[in-house]
């Protein structure tokens, strides 16, 4: 667990179990956005981790995530090429992004 704390990379090499560990998850995100592809689906559909980092991090959330306005919008406000990765509703939805 040391070593998820000293690189959030380190993730992809802990036990299943450990990686549905939301305060090891959330010290793992927030040192890389991308850690999210290697924790447990309940994490990837937690509003508060996937919210922990940059917008890259939209890539691997849940797709009820993808297709949160709130969580899109922060996304797409710290990197607008994590649009593509919004749900094809948000996308098509010329108002739903655009109106914030």
């Amino acid at each position: 667990m040391v070593a998820v704390k000293q690189n959030g990379t380190a993730i992809k090499y802990v036990p299943h179990a450990v990686r549905d560990d939301k305060e090891l998850v959330m010290v793992a995100v927030k040192e890389c956005g991308f850690v999210l592809q290697h924790v447990s689906p309940v994490l990837k559909n937690d509003k508060e981790v996937v919210l922990k980092r940059n917008g890259r991090a939209l890539r691997y959330a849940s797709p009820a995530l993808k297709n949160d306005k709130e969580v899109v919008l922060a996304a797409v406000k710290d990197d607008g090429g994590a649009l593509r990765y919004a749900s094809d509703a948000l996308k098509n939805d010329r108002g739903a992004l655009s109106s914030h």
